[in-house]
């Protein structure tokens, strides 16, 4: 299982996880309800970390789009099984209002695979031919956003898509799975 998860976490959620002696990469081993006591937080905030942590075990897939995939609602590789790349990203474009990077497509894609079939040899650019052909052959609905995501405010004025996390610091394993707080 891939252990180089990221979850952007309080001082006091990360003091609980180290009170408790829970790794970061330990997190799927409990239920969302023990990860609200120990985390000692709601029990959506659990849920989102849960889904957050489970959402990384796809390979090439980061916080990112793990934080993308909450965003519109899902908690569960489970809940994408019967999804497709291109419904979520249509979803997601009429969701943020604006079109994205057609990478994107292809990292959902890869989720919805792994999600159906847990084959963890693909990554998310092995879809980007099948994406490719899927958009010539149906295009993209009608009512997609004009606007393109390098065009928004939100793109001009943080174009690193970090976000201003007042008090939240990304605690995770990196660097071939050796821990590193930042």
């Amino acid at each position: 299982m891939k252990t180089n998860i990221t979850l952007t976490l309080t001082d006091f959620e990360r003091a609980n996880l180290r009170k408790h002696k829970v790794k970061i990469s330990d997190i799927l081993n409990y239920a969302v309800d023990e990860l609200e006591l120990i985390l000692g937080t709601t029990s959506q905030r659990a849920k989102e970390m849960y889904a957050l942590a489970e959402f990384q075990t796809v390979p090439s897939i980061g916080i990112k789009l793990a934080e993308d995939l909450v965003f519109l609602g899902y908690y569960t590789l489970n809940e994408l099984t019967n999804k497709s790349g291109a419904t979520l990203t249509d979803e997601y474009e009429q969701k943020k209002g604006y079109w994205v990077d057609p990478c994107v497509e292809d990292q959902f894609r890869l989720v919805v695979n792994f999600a159906q079939t847990n084959d963890a040899t693909k990554t998310w650019w092995h879809f980007t031919e099948q994406r490719k052909k899927y958009r010539l052959e149906n295009g993209y609905p009608a009512s997609r956003p004009k606007t393109a995501w390098h065009k928004t405010i939100e793109f001009k004025t943080n174009p690193t898509g970090l976000e201003d996390l007042s008090g939240l610091r990304p605690v995770g394993f990196r660097l071939h799975g050796m821990a590193q707080n930042n």
